[in-house]
């Protein structure tokens, strides 16, 4: 699948998600960080999910109905599991994600708000 972390998102899962078999980029890679509205913007040119800790992708897509092509939301999970708690909601919940649904994910439960 093809993910865009959020600069938020753990630095080290970008690789263990490429091991994974996905394409991955980050916006920690980015020259600066243009704000949630423009990496939405590219992530949803470029039919990529969104992963991110940052509630307002949420705000922006479902109060405000920007476009978007996924998202995941890592909700109070170590750093150095975010990519295999992303990796398993991927697996599990793929066709969700690419019908733009936006997962909340939690080291119990994945909460899914399905796509348009």
């Amino acid at each position: 699948m093809k993910l865009l972390l959020d600069s938020c998102v753990w630095g080290g899962a970008l690789e263990a998600l490429r091991l994974e078999g996905h394409d991955v980029t980050s916006v920690g890679a980015w020259p600066s960080d243009p704000g949630d509205e423009a990496i939405l913007q590219v992530a949803f040119d470029e039919g990529r999910v969104v992963v991110t800790l940052d509630k307002d992708f949420g705000e922006l897509t479902v109060a405000r109905g920007h476009a978007h092509a996924g998202i995941i939301r890592l909700v109070g999970l170590p750093a150095r599991r975010q990519a295999e708690y992303c990796a398993a909601a991927v697996a599990t919940h793929g066709t969700d994600l690419t019908s733009g649904a936006i997962l909340t994910v939690t080291s119990d439960r994945v909460r899914i708000r399905a796509g348009r």
